[in-house]
C-alpha cells in the first residue's frame, strides 16, 4: 500500500508537502503513511482515491484495476 501511494504521488508530480496540505496533516504524518509507519484512515483513503481518480481497493493493493468509482 505504501508503495502505491508513493507511486501515485510521484506519477502526478506532487510532493509530500502538497499531499500534507490536501489531507490537512503534517508532511511528517504523510511521510509516515508512505513508509507504512502509520495506517491510512478511511477518510484519508477516500480523499486519496478521489484525488488520483482511482479506487480504494487499488490503493490498498487488493486489485490492479485503477477504475474510478465516484459515488452517485
Amino acid at each position: 500500500m505504501s508503495n502505491r501511494i508513493r507511486d501515485l504521488r510521484e506519477d502526478n508530480d506532487l510532493k509530500q508537502k502538497d499531499l500534507a496540505v490536501y489531507l490537512c496533516c503534517t508532511q511528517q504524518a504523510y511521510s509516515n503513511y508512505e513508509l507504512g509507519l502509520r495506517d491510512l484512515t478511511p477518510d484519508i483513503l477516500i480523499k486519496l482515491a478521489d484525488l488520483y481518480m482511482t479506487n480504494v481497493d487499488y490503493i490498498l493493493g487488493l486489485t490492479n484495476n485503477k477504475t474510478y468509482y465516484k459515488s452517485l
